[in-house]
């Protein structure tokens, strides 16, 4: 299994940015695909989630301003981030559910390296 991320980088309060994930090594259709992110110093601290069958579920911290989405043609999961600020500062992860009906942290068995979102002005 191997994971992509791309798309981070500095963004001033109020602008947005979609990170992508490339996924490879196993059949993604099937399964559930997430993000978490980590600021420095502190815990991980998941973001959103896309079930196999589509669905989506967000943190009350994003919702309303992160869209995931996914292209199973593609292979790859999106997160589009609206009205950054600075609090959305971190390290960003996608990650692979074990199954395709569970999205969250604790279901999550494989991960990217990341990629780095900064809101700042």
């Amino acid at each position: 299994v191997q994971l992509v991320e791309s798309g981070g980088g500095l963004v001033q309060p109020g602008g947005s940015l979609r990170l992508s994930c490339a996924a490879s090594g196993f059949t993604f259709s099937n399964y559930a695909m997430g993000w978490a992110r980590q600021v420095s110093g502190k815990g991980l601290e998941w973001v959103s989630g896309v079930y196999s069958d589509g669905r989506t579920d967000y943190a009350d911290s994003v919702k309303g301003r992160f869209t995931i989405s996914r292209d199973n043609a593609k292979n790859t999961v999106y997160l589009q981030m609206n009205s950054l600020t600075p609090e959305d500062t971190a390290l960003y992860y996608c990650a692979t559910g074990v199954s395709g009906d569970y999205v969250y942290i604790d279901g999550m068995d494989h991960w990217g390296k990341g990629t780095l979102v900064t809101v700042s002005s």
